[in-house]
């Protein structure tokens, strides 16, 4: 494969730089738009501290099934300038649909086979693009069907069951006494895009947006084929909500629910917890997983069925 700098011009004019891999041969190819979760994520789905490389080994993946992807720094990481902590779920949004046009305006690049593949926040705009018509097939992997205070909701009781009995106390007595909610509750009358809260600053605007943001509602506009992907042993989302997925999308609609898949898109016969994070990313993206979205996703954006 081949990999190229290029870089995404979005509506306000930050410039997100972005890789661009080719499949050998000659083009133009069918394109994959790869996007990742929340927080400070570079174009490889990586932080300073974590390092998921998700990016590369999706599109070492595609490449090796002739289809070209493109992935991008979010603002305020890797090459590109701004303030993740400032950035809402809607310029995420609006950035991922120019990422889009980008592809689609390329010489190499077949406009009508361009897709979308999404992890985790990633995953709720790839659901968004394929709403409104942007692609031609969506890979949701670890996404969610409901809105996001309750998909907040859900992953804070996942995430507490699943820390050890001496945690787990304390934190039924911080819920109990209603902390989790004032916050949110803080955060949702604010305006401002930061707030600091426990001595951190806490990106609010993007919080407050993603609260509001109801998936249901993009997955019963969506006409265009779709994969979605979550684990048994996902803590942050839902794994039922792939049966509500299939029921709200109008178009081709298959789902999976790997056995020990974690979000991490990693494997672990253990019982899940966020404390085995950092282990769990030692170990590669799962490869069942890479040729799943691979296999489905090259002969919908090329019409081979």
């Amino acid at each position: 494969m081949r990999e190229t700098t290029v870089t995404v011009h979005t509506g306000d004019g930050t410039p997100l730089g972005g890789t661009l891999t080719l499949p050998e041969g000659d083009g133009p190819f069918p394109a994959a738009l790869i996007l990742h979760g929340s927080g400070p994520l570079d174009r490889d789905g990586n932080t300073p501290r974590l390092k998921a490389n998700l990016g590369p080994a999706l599109a070492s993946a595609l490449a090796d099934h002739g289809v070209a992807s493109l992935r991008y720094d979010r603002r305020g990481t890797g090459s590109t300038p701004g303030d993740w902590q400032a950035a809402g779920y809607s310029d995420n949004r609006q950035d991922a649909a120019a990422a889009v046009r980008l592809l689609k305006s390329r010489a190499d690049i077949d406009p009508d086979g361009v897709g979308v593949v999404g992890h985790s926040e990633g995953a709720l705009h790839a659901m968004a693009l394929a709403a409104d018509g942007d692609v031609a097939a969506a890979v949701v992997l670890a996404g969610y069907a409901r809105a996001g205070e309750s998909a907040l909701a859900w992953q804070a009781r996942s995430v507490l069951e699943s820390m050890p009995a001496p945690v787990r106390l304390p934190g039924r007595l911080i819920a109990s006494g209603g902390l989790p909610s004032r916050l949110l509750n803080r955060i949702k009358a604010g305006s401002a895009d930061k707030e600091r809260i426990g001595g951190r600053w806490v990106n609010a605007r993007w919080m407050r947006e993603m609260l509001a943001h109801d998936t249901r509602e993009d997955l019963a506009a969506i006409r265009v084929p779709v994969l979605a992907v979550t684990g048994d042993k996902d803590l942050q989302v839902d794994p039922d909500d792939l049966d509500r997925m299939a029921g709200l999308a109008r178009g081709e609609v298959e789902t999976h629910r790997p056995t020990d898949l974690t979000h991490l898109l990693r494997r672990t016969p253990a019982k899940p917890s966020l404390l085995a994070y950092r282990r769990l990313l030692r170990e590669p993206v799962d490869p069942e997983i890479l040729t799943l979205v691979a296999d489905w996703l090259r002969p919908r954006l090329t019409g081979a069925r």
